[in-house]
């Protein structure tokens, strides 16, 4: 079983290197946990203006006890859960992670603790640069935590062939203690992404870079402790792979500005984005947070790991590989200097809406458009990157002329029939619906699943696999205007379950029976309906 990681003094001594250069990047002898107070003069207290959570409440302002409680602080509390005045017996953020659940494996509960602790600790101070954090990475809870979450999400094994199963075999404790041991002394090597190719919508081929299980819950538990640090920095205008932001919430921001006068876009897309992100670049916006050296290392390990692809090993020299759990989270880092930039300098010109590497811009005039695509392959060129001059266009939204593809969505202005019968206006508004390439991909799947072998199985057996595909094909697409689409759906796949029946009949086959095959007789047998699933955003 893990061992909880000490903390205080005994933690110092065994880091007096890594303390030592953490020393020159803080103040004060700098021996508190990456989430206490700062001193550097900045002891206002944090006062969002709406407070988030329970814990975020309670972080402000100094709270003191009536009477001290066992293992806390025998003083108050600063905001941030330091200590005001006298030490107790305080575990801090590095002690004991006992488990309270049945399995005796850590919780997170803690986790979450130390991850709101960290998202206080850096909107309080923006300029801050955390140190001591690789402690954190390797607790216990933490590792635990990333092995639930990468098990949860499941995927393939890397270039060691292990799988999930295969580790859950051989013991998920012993790879986290070993894990844990490597990452405290320094010996953990990364093993190269094993490449793999998904089809794209246009038929060429998306690489994948797969990392091994026992990389992925190092790379998970690594975003457990510096997503929080970066999160307090990113802007609302980026709604990709972030807590509680979604791909309908970037939609709905859309609908909203495309009903207050926004006529025009700018449909963008980043030449190779991915595999074009400059290590060295990435490495120094990353060490504007971070100032843990160790950590630092890891990343850049991560990112000069190197693919495997037919038993040949490549260096990358530059981009992140598609398909590594921190991929996402550098990604955002990397395209948060557009966000900070647009909204810092460019935000009268329009709104900027992004999803990872996918944006739109919308604006109220041609003329608006046209600067914010100078400015915005502007602030690229700074990045290394460029817009890609055949995918990039713009768009005029007025009277509905135009339509754009965004997040699987086609959005388009559509005239309001209610009001021009009563006012005898003309007033449109920005509507979306599953675009062509998502109809495609949701009928091949159903195509797939529905296939003419498949003829002399229990229809409910096909039934029970094609529901999940339109299940969750239809939550994704519920809050737009999608009824038209659904009702096509629902329509195929009625007439595919059809199909397989005539087969297995054959030419057994009575006249007229075919016709009892319709929409009820499979609704009967289990099968999903998205007709009349359409919620409004508000509520879905």
């Amino acid at each position: 079983m893990l061992a909880a990681p000490q903390s205080g003094g005994a933690r110092t001594a065994r880091l007096g290197g890594v303390w030592g250069a953490a020393r020159v990047q803080g103040v004060g002898g700098n021996t508190r946990g990456p989430s206490a107070q700062p001193g550097s003069g900045q002891s206002g207290s944090y006062k969002p203006t709406v407070k988030a959570s329970r814990a975020q409440r309670e972080s402000e302002g100094v709270v003191v006890p009536r009477s001290p409680a066992r293992q806390n602080a025998g003083g108050g509390k600063d905001p941030c859960g330091g200590q005001v005045a006298g030490a107790a017996t305080c575990e801090g953020m590095t002690g004991m992670t006992g488990s309270n659940s049945p399995g005796g494996h850590p919780s997170a509960d803690k986790v979450r603790h130390l991850q709101r602790r960290l998202w206080a600790a850096a909107k309080r101070s923006p300029k801050r640069r955390f140190h001591a954090l690789m402690d954190r990475i390797w607790r216990p809870d933490i590792l635990w935590e990333a092995w639930r979450r990468v098990k949860r999400n499941r995927g393939a094994a890397g270039v060691d062939r292990e799988t999930l199963a295969a580790l859950e075999q051989r013991g998920v404790d012993g790879m986290l203690t070993a894990l844990s041991h490597a990452l405290q002394t320094g010996t953990y090597r990364p093993q190269p992404v094993l490449r793999r190719y998904i089809p794209k919508a246009d038929g060429r081929q998306r690489p994948l870079g797969i990392p091994t299980v026992r990389d992925r819950v190092a790379q998970m538990a690594a975003k457990l402790v510096l997503e929080p640090i970066f999160e307090a920095d990113f802007r609302a205008s980026s709604y990709g792979f972030r807590p509680k932001r979604s791909a309908t919430q970037a939609l709905e921001t859309l609908r909203r500005q495309g009903a207050q006068g926004g006529n025009h876009v700018l449909d963008a897309d980043i030449r190779d984005y991915f595999g074009s992100l400059d290590h060295t670049k990435l490495m120094r916006l990353l060490e504007q947070r971070i100032s843990d050296k160790r950590v630092l290392k890891l990343l850049r390990q991560w990112l000069d790991a190197g693919v495997m692809e037919a038993s040949q090993w490549t260096a990358t020299l530059v981009g992140t590989p598609q398909g590594g759990v921190i991929s996402p989270l550098l990604a955002n880092i990397y395209l948060h200097v557009l966000d900070r930039v647009w909204e810092d300098r460019c935000a009268p010109l329009g709104t900027l809406v992004r999803y990872a590497d996918d944006f739109v811009v919308m604006c109220r005039t041609k003329a608006a458009v046209e600067e914010a695509r100078r400015r915005v392959g502007a602030i690229l060129t700074r990045l290394g990157l460029e817009l890609h001059p055949e995918k990039t266009r713009r768009v005029d939204l007025s009277w509905g002329r135009e339509g754009f593809d965004f997040l699987g969505c086609h959005l388009r202005k559509r005239l309001s029939g209610p009001l021009w019968e009563r006012t005898r206006r003309r007033i449109y508004f920005l509507q979306r619906w599953p675009g062509q390439r998502a109809m495609t991909r949701v009928r091949a799947r159903v195509r797939e699943l529905t296939n003419s072998r498949r003829c002399r199985e229990d229809l409910r057996t096909v039934i029970a696999d094609v529901n999940p595909v339109l299940r969750g094909w239809g939550q994704y697409f519920r809050t737009g205007n999608a009824a038209t689409r659904f009702v096509q759906l629902d329509t195929y796949v009625e007439m595919r379950l059809r199909r397989l029946l005539v087969r297995r009949a054959g030419s057994r086959l009575r006249a007229g029976r075919a016709q009892a095959w319709r929409r009820p007789f499979f609704e009967a047998l289990g099968l999903y309906r998205l007709r009349g699933t359409i919620q409004y955003p508000g509520l879905a």
